[in-house]
């Protein structure tokens, strides 16, 4: 197989972070069963961190970027996948300690790799990404503990994000109603195509500082944390269900046990890394049925070409990003 282009990010001598283009063979990338020629990726806010240096995303270097991939299986060793087959990897340390899928060529461990599921094309796969299987692992997760619509509406914070506008979308088709809680009023328009009720805009939001606020949200998808998700604990009614997955606005947590043992309110930690192979290939299999928007092209705002990449990451450090970013590899 000939030389390739990669993506590769580096740490220099004085622990600086450079990324850029490179060619490399695949006997250069980290151990895999399974090699797949790339034809998508996608950006998400852990991408840009990482190749901006803003976050020390990366467990080692060099390492080629892109937490997500699909693509077509050109070579393997593992039985269950042979060449041809269509697929995609999401998560399972890609960019962190596995080559990722900036990259006309990856090398990944067999276990890692997802079979397309039917009715899904690569586009879509990465339409969704990282990101969507983050929400949908957010959906499975708050129904198995008992979210219900009549619990009254779900408010998604970080709305206009990838994890947010697919959140949106999911439980608005679930017959949810969903309220969007975002600094980007000029976006409401978009929030309101997705299927947000209403939208709240949390610059000009009293949250109030009592153990417990009234209580008015059935549940709530949170891609902030700090005291945006302290808040949420003081205003999800009882039996509410949170699924936490953003630190945007901070890592610590100031509230008290008073929402757990007086309203009963549960806080689900949302990990798309580390999860059963059965719950993350139920939440493909759901992303390819009750929770595939029909609006997934609304959400993909950007498709861009592998020689744009460089340029796409300071959207997402300015905060100016919406919806999903799709890279173009093969």
């Amino acid at each position: 197989m000939q030389d390739f282009r990669s993506f590769r990010i580096h740490m220099n001598d004085d622990k600086s972070i450079s990324a850029g283009f490179t060619e490399l063979s695949v006997d250069d990338l980290t151990e895999g069963d399974v090699v797949i020629k790339v034809s998508h990726s996608s950006i998400n806010y852990k991408d840009a961190l990482a190749a901006t240096g803003k976050g020390r995303i990366l467990r080692k270097y060099p390492l080629n970027g892109g937490i997500d991939l699909a693509g077509t299986v050109v070579q393997s060793t593992d039985s269950r996948h042979k060449e041809g087959d269509s697929v995609l990897v999401v998560g399972c340390g890609l960019s962190e300690v596995l080559d990722g899928g900036y990259s006309e060529y990856a090398r990944i461990p067999g276990k890692c790799v997802v079979p397309m599921p039917s009715g899904l094309s690569e586009y879509e796969a990465m339409a969704f990404g990282t990101a969507g299987f983050t929400a949908a692992i957010a959906v499975i997760r708050m129904e198995d503990n008992g979210q219900v619509p009549s619990r009254g509406p779900i408010v998604v914070t970080g709305a206009t994000g990838g994890v947010g506008s697919l959140a949106i979308s999911m439980f608005a088709k679930l017959g949810y109603d969903v309220i969007a809680f975002t600094g980007k009023k000029e976006h409401e328009e978009y929030l309101n195509k997705l299927g947000a009720s209403d939208l709240i805009d949390r610059n000009s939001l009293e949250m109030g500082s009592r153990p417990l606020e009234k209580a008015v949200w059935g549940g709530a998808v949170d891609n902030v944390g700090g005291d945006t998700l302290a808040w949420l604990t003081r205003t999800v009614v009882p039996w509410g269900n949170i699924g936490s997955i953003g630190l945007a606005g901070g890592i610590k947590l100031d509230t008290t046990v008073m929402p757990f043992i007086l309203r009963g309110v549960s806080l689900l930690g949302i990990n798309s890394l580390e999860m059963p192979v059965e719950v993350r290939d139920k939440a493909w299999e759901r992303m390819c049925s009750d929770l595939k928007p029909d609006n997934l092209d609304l959400i993909v705002r950007q498709v861009i070409e592998f020689d744009q990449l460089p340029n796409a990451f300071d959207q997402f450090m300015s905060g100016s990003i919406v919806g999903r970013v799709v890279v173009k590899i093969g």
